[in-house]
């Protein structure tokens, strides 16, 4: 499960840059709202199972509260999950 996470760190923190530096400026600066549509529909189903499968690891990885809390407010800045995904998820 441990690589899962892994892949979707990656996946959530790539969709987060896509919406961020691509699909929001088509949408404010050229008026093309379709790109935030679509990515951000897979943005967010990927953001939730972010949280949900690092909820799932908390408990079968017995992940400290201070670990959990920091792994799931990571994935609300950009390029946070990717510095999870290097500090906690190298070695998987």
């Amino acid at each position: 499960m441990l690589k899962f996470f892994k892949r979707l760190a990656f996946a959530e923190g790539i969709s987060a840059l896509l919406l961020f530096f691509f699909a929001m400026p088509m949408k404010y600066i050229f008026n093309e709202p379709i790109y935030v549509k679509h990515i951000g529909m897979a943005h967010g189903i990927l953001f939730t199972l972010y949280i949900i499968v690092a909820t799932l690891l908390k408990f079968k990885e017995k992940w400290n509260a201070r670990k959990y809390v920091e792994i799931c407010l990571a994935s609300i800045p950009p390029f946070g999950t990717f510095y999870i995904e290097r500090k906690y998820l190298k070695d998987v």
